[in-house]
């Protein structure tokens, strides 16, 4: 067993998978020196949601003066079940729980306090206890928080990744624009976002274009709907992510004849430890080919330079990802 217990000032913290009668000794003596916070941790990780309660429980029931003191958690994630525990330990008796924005914390994290938070407020019907946070903060804190100490937010994070509140599947987005109910269980307001974010791909349907549409302010009949939703299915089957001015440049056919078009009818990029990273491009611009060379801090940023030589924008690269794919060997290959 590991078994270690510190006093500092008021609070005492005590390590996870003490000895019950041990620990009930402990804190005890805590309690009598003046503690007024103690502070239970599940310092690896280890502990299941039941184990939480029935520890806290049995520390309030067992030990003399423990109504006296708040009892607090310190939940790690090493089984991704820091927010449950954390959540076990306040039905339980108590009253303070150490948590991270994003759950930031050693290895894999700390108890988040967003996932707490929104939990508490969501399913206040069930767990009546307040925290006087100001979750309209939350979004712009995490935001905050993932710039200062460079880990990014996994997308698909509970309360404040990019896709909590983002819908793609066409009978998702066809629920959300009948009644946001249906498939979100609290408003992106809640956390300080100003709406639900309708992703346009490829499963999106007719109803989630024409809400997309009316929103960038594109009130379109129905056989002019049908001819965007068509050269929009086209266009999803090749991008994962249709943006915004996409859809624009569709409605304003921009996107097949107009000036503003271009095409990629040629791409060179040299890079290496020593020579100059520079990218050579041919691109049309409406009907008219158009050519330059370009130097960058590497071969994306030569590229896109070499691409506003042609083209003058304002454009910004939001996310630049290397992902790793891995394909079977064919047989041929094997051998």
């Amino acid at each position: 067993y590991e078994i270690s217990a510190c006093l500092v000032g008021s609070e005492m913290c005590i390590r996870d998978r003490t000895e019950h009668d041990y620990l009930c000794r402990v804190v005890e003596i805590a309690i009598k020196a003046g503690a007024s916070t103690i502070n239970i941790p599940d310092t690896v990780g280890y502990t299941a949601p039941r184990e939480s309660a029935d520890l806290i429980r049995m520390l309030i029931e067992k030990v003399p003066g423990a109504d006296e003191v708040i009892f607090a958690t310190h939940c790690h994630n090493d089984l991704g079940m820091a927010t449950a525990n954390s959540l076990a330990a306040v039905e339980a008796g108590a009253r303070q729980i150490e948590c991270t924005i994003n759950g930031l914390g050693e290895r894999a994290g700390n108890t988040a306090l967003e996932e707490v938070v929104m939990a508490l407020k969501v399913r206040n019907d069930i767990m009546p206890y307040q925290t006087r946070i100001d979750t309209s903060k939350i979004m712009g804190l995490s935001r905050r928080v993932a710039t200062v100490s460079g880990f990014a937010v996994q997308y698909n994070k509970a309360i404040v990744g990019k896709n909590a509140f983002a819908h793609e599947s066409g009978i998702h987005q066809d629920g959300m624009l009948k009644n946001a109910e249906t498939f979100e269980i609290m408003r992106p307001a809640d956390v300080g976002l100003s709406e639900t974010n309708i992703v346009m791909g490829k499963h999106s349907g007719r109803a989630a274009l024409r809400s997309k549409l009316k929103n960038l302010g594109y009130d379109l009949g129905e056989n002019q709907l049908n001819d965007v939703f068509v050269r929009y299915k086209a266009l999803a089957d090749r991008k994962k992510e249709v943006f915004d001015e996409d859809l624009i440049a569709l409605v304003t056919d921009a996107g097949a004849d107009g000036e503003g078009h271009l095409e990629v009818r040629f791409l060179r990029v040299i890079c290496g430890t020593e020579a100059p990273q520079s990218a050579d491009i041919t691109l049309r611009v409406g009907d008219t080919d158009h050519q330059a060379t370009a130097q960058g801090d590497g071969p994306v940023d030569a590229a896109f330079n070499a691409v506003k030589a042609i083209f003058p924008n304002d454009a910004v690269l939001q996310l630049y990802q290397v992902c790793l794919l891995y394909t079977s060997p064919s047989p041929r290959d094997r051998q």
